[in-house]
């Protein structure tokens, strides 16, 4: 991935943006991940229940990272038990976990009663979303590894369109994080009974408004320019912006052109929860 650190987030959220596409071609042909995704697209046909899937640690390994769970991969019996859940009954250990992204799995993974019979496995496109969903989690997680800021603002724009209620952003530490810093809302709302944190960011925001692509845009820059307020980071040049000036100039100048209207944005930590 091009370098971001030492960028201001703003900077380097332009940067990453610009090169998206061929960060993404990047992945899905460095040898490590092209590897994992000729054996998954070889293998996973032949998966029909959750056991076999378990039971194949690069099958396991590649769909637990495309869903962003390999912090989870040690736990094969929870996931097992998560995947054979019954979604239709309220005290299925997939209903019980706050995560999101245990039910995002269990619905995409698409597997039978008792996790036995699946017939997602077989489709091509269902195949090539999954590889999609893999490499574009590398692409998240290695912007997230050099700038943090950087990698939620990335994360909130992933899921907007998504969000259908407060609670689904209470549930996620990072939306979270990503909504109080926008709204200047400090981190000690986390401590307040939650359907109070939930009017208090309702109060703030009218989330029907996410569908708007230019108010998410909005809202990111927001949290960025107040992130690195509160942070203390500046702008400045490395070798990942010369580089991008070099090869595409009209990316580069929109960089330089967003740069300028935030650094005449003025923080004052006095203001920032008014």
């Amino acid at each position: 991935m091009i370098p971001i650190s030492g960028l201001s987030s703003l900077t380097g959220l332009n940067l990453v943006d610009a090169t998206r596409d061929s960060q993404l071609d990047a992945i899905r042909n460095s040898a490590q991940h092209k590897r994992a995704i000729e054996y998954f697209k070889e293998n996973i046909k032949d998966v029909e229940t959750v056991e076999q899937l378990v039971d194949d640690p690069d099958l396991y390994g590649f769909v637990m990272r495309a869903f962003d769970l390999e912090d989870q991969i040690f736990g094969k019996a929870m996931i097992k038990k998560v995947l054979q859940s019954n979604i239709e009954e309220s005290d299925a250990l997939v209903n019980r976990l706050t995560d999101t992204r245990f039910r995002e799995m269990y619905n995409e993974m698409g597997f039978q009663q008792d996790g036995v019979g699946n017939l997602n496995t077989i489709l091509n496109s269902w195949q090539n979303r999954m590889v999609d969903r893999y490499v574009e989690r590398q692409y998240l997680n290695s912007a997230d590894d050099q700038n943090t800021t950087v990698g939620t603002a990335l994360e909130f724009r992933n899921k907007a369109s998504d969000i259908s209620s407060v609670y689904e952003i209470l549930a996620d530490s990072e939306l979270t994080q990503f909504f109080q810093t926008a709204l200047g809302l400090p981190s000690s709302l986390s401590g307040l009974d939650i359907d109070k944190q939930a009017a208090i960011i309702e109060s703030k925001f009218d989330l029907e408004t996410l569908d708007d692509p230019e108010v998410v845009e909005n809202l990111i820059r927001k949290y960025l320019a107040i992130s690195d307020a509160l942070s203390g980071t500046a702008a400045a040049n490395n070798g990942a912006l010369q580089m991008l000036t070099a090869t595409s100039n009209s990316a580069a100048a929109s960089i330089i052109s967003i740069t300028m209207n935030i650094d005449r944005v003025g923080y004052s930590a006095s203001k920032l929860y008014l």
